[in-house]
């Protein structure tokens, strides 16, 4: 079995970095345009404005650039809110997805991704580590209010985290209800009281 890492993984400096960030641009500009299944590498680098060639060595298909796009969004995406209470953790968490999903980029974006992630097994192992990262990164919010004794011990943090954000997406995806501030305050509150009440104790 080969040792080296997928395409697009690397994380150089210099000139390949800033080619990097310009495919991984073009990427997100092509897929919140035309979504995955009119993703062409040909295409993204005419956007990039670098070489077709380098493109196909190191991304070498679709899924590739999905892929990298995903790492390269996780890892510039913005940190954990602490407020000191989790009722005010978890609000800001709601907004932080709130504000992603109804951004005009990327909004589409997330919504052409999740889509590829349904038929390709690759897009969909990096659409779940995109979201573990995230979890990972505000999993500390709740943790801390069961130190603070706002939470029953043995509160599964991960579970809190997802039960914010699961309602906007459900209002994305399926029932195209309003996204707007008071539908992300609703899902933090509906989070918190569940919490408070054991829910998520495992």
């Amino acid at each position: 079995m080969s040792s080296e890492p997928d395409p697009g993984t690397l994380r150089p400096g210099g000139r390949t970095a800033r080619v990097r960030a310009a495919v991984l641009r073009a990427t997100g500009d092509a897929l919140a345009e035309q979504g995955f299944a009119h993703l062409d590498l040909a295409d993204v680098a005419r956007r990039a404005e670098v070489g077709k060639t380098t493109v196909y060595r190191r991304w070498g298909s679709a899924a590739g650039l999905v892929a990298d796009l995903l790492a390269d969004m996780a890892e510039q995406s913005v940190p954990r809110t602490e407020t000191g209470t989790l009722l005010g953790d978890l609000r800001a968490n709601a907004r932080l997805v709130l504000d992603t999903l109804t951004d005009p980029r990327q909004g589409a974006l997330f919504r052409a991704v999740i889509a590829a992630a349904t038929c390709d097994d690759r897009t969909a192992a990096a659409l779940h580590r995109f979201y573990a990262i995230r979890i990972a990164e505000w999993a500390p919010c709740v943790e801390q209010a069961v130190a603070r004794g706002e939470l029953p011990a043995g509160t599964d943090p991960h579970e809190v985290v997802r039960a914010v954000s699961a309602p906007l997406y459900y209002r994305l995806l399926a029932s195209g209800d309003p996204l707007d501030p008071a539908a992300a305050d609703r899902a933090a509150g509906a989070a918190a009281v569940a919490a408070r009440e054991g829910a998520y104790v495992v």
